[in-house]
């Protein structure tokens, strides 16, 4: 016996693949779709709307296909509220609880569509029905739920929005269509991603940096300092790694124990790295090493020296490490999260893992521009669900002394 459910796509659509993306996901999972209506529109500010229905031979077949066109933004043409269980016990959610997109996402209670708050993928829903304000509904990992909390199930109810793909190039973030590439013009993309920042400080909006250790090797600190300093830097997510190098660097003028001057090393300066930590901690931390004098110079000092907060999120890997880093796993994660929750633009500067584990918190509303001399990084926190970041293959060094120049000579001239 035949299962059939009738969905529903509408806004572009069409630039966006959206309509041919659902209509391979039918196909190739083993079911078949008829289109009953479609409106095309016919100019670049209006949408177009396609409702099909769509056939599997069960039931299984059709809620697995139901599940992964709802993932592509086609919703149910005739929704019912969602489905809320409560949690039977702290950490523990129901069976079959709806797994969030990092997409903008909307959860029908009571006949209203309530927008949920906090959007990142691979959460829960909960839904908390005697808000302050009427009923709210937000996410939360595994880790935080609450025995009791309803949590939503099944798929029901649930309508989500995926960013569509601007028709044309206008406006700042025009550029941020094309995934990842080493074939265009560097130049002239870093001159894109500094009118992006730019754009984005003049609304009020938020820029944080993802940074990798590579970054301060390469000799792009100083740079990257300046940005900090001139406010066009609002946050700093990084590792233990990043942290030392930078103050190896404001306190011997080494990297790893090269002279970031000569690119010579000098005798004895593989300890430099070790001596860094040890200062630090004896300082009593990062802020308390500036204060005293001990840094002068480098990323972390003007973090402090301008108040611009900092997450350094510890590893397995770590020498030290410092007293800032943070070693709780899902502390760090936390507070991670805090920070990507409040950015409205991202850079992602020459690491692999900080660069996945923030995208993981990050909503696809957010602008996200990642860069590293390796494709394979920025190819996997696409394959990872960020996919409304722009790639950039190209050596960091060269990317942010870039970077810098577009975004302060701007500034000069003006």
């Amino acid at each position: 016996m035949t299962a059939t459910r009738t969905v529903e796509l509408e806004g572009h659509i069409i630039d966006s693949g959206m309509m041919q993306r659902c209509f391979g996901i039918v196909m190739d999972m083993g079911g078949s779709f008829e289109v009953e209506e479609f409106d095309i529109g016919r100019h670049k500010d209006e949408v177009s709307y396609c409702r099909m229905r769509v056939q599997a031979d069960d039931e299984d077949t059709l809620r697995s296909i139901l599940h992964e066109l709802h993932q592509n933004g086609a919703n149910l043409s005739d929704p019912s509220d969602a489905t809320l269980d409560p949690a039977p016990a702290d950490q523990v959610v129901p069976m079959g609880f709806y797994s969030t997109t990092n997409h903008p996402t909307q959860v029908r209670y009571e006949g209203e569509w309530i927008p949920v708050e906090d959007v990142e993928m691979d959460c829960a829903i909960v839904v908390d029905p005697d808000g302050p304000d009427g009923p709210r509904a937000h996410t939360k990992v595994l880790n935080a739920i609450n025995e009791g909390d309803l949590v939503v199930t099944g798929e029901a109810g649930i309508r989500v929005q995926p960013p569509e793909r601007p028709r044309d190039a206008s406006g700042p973030f025009g550029f941020m269509q094309g995934g990842v590439s080493s074939e265009r013009p560097s130049e002239s993309l870093i001159e894109q991603v500094a009118e992006a920042i730019a754009e984005t400080k003049r609304e009020g909006g938020t820029v944080l940096a993802v940074c990798g250790p590579a970054l301060i090797h390469s000799g792009a600190g100083d740079e990257l300092a300046r940005l900090v300093r001139e406010e066009y830097v609002d946050m700093i997510s990084a590792g233990n790694g990043f942290a030392v190098h930078d103050l190896e660097r404001g306190i011997y003028g080494t990297s790893l124990g090269m002279d970031m001057e000569t690119l010579e090393h000098p005798r004895q300066g593989h300890k430099h790295h070790i001596y860094t930590i040890s200062e630090v901690i004896r300082a009593g931390g990062i802020e308390e090493a500036v204060e005293e004098g001990l840094v002068e110079e480098g990323v972390m000092y003007e973090c402090v020296s301008n108040d611009v907060p900092y997450v350094l999120a510890g590893s397995i890997r770590d020498d030290g490490p410092l007293p800032d880093t943070i070693t709780d796993s899902v502390e760090a994660q936390n507070a991670i999260r805090e920070q990507a929750h409040e950015a409205d633009m991202v850079l992602m500067l020459a690491t692999l893992l900080h660069s996945v584990a923030v995208g993981n918190c990050l909503p696809s509303t957010t602008k996200v521009v990642c860069v590293d001399i390796n494709p394979a990084t920025v190819t996997q926190l696409l394959d990872r669900g960020s996919s409304q970041a722009i790639g950039m293959v190209t050596d960091i060094g060269t990317f942010v002394p870039t970077l810098a120049e577009k975004l302060l000579d701007e500034d000069d001239a003006a």
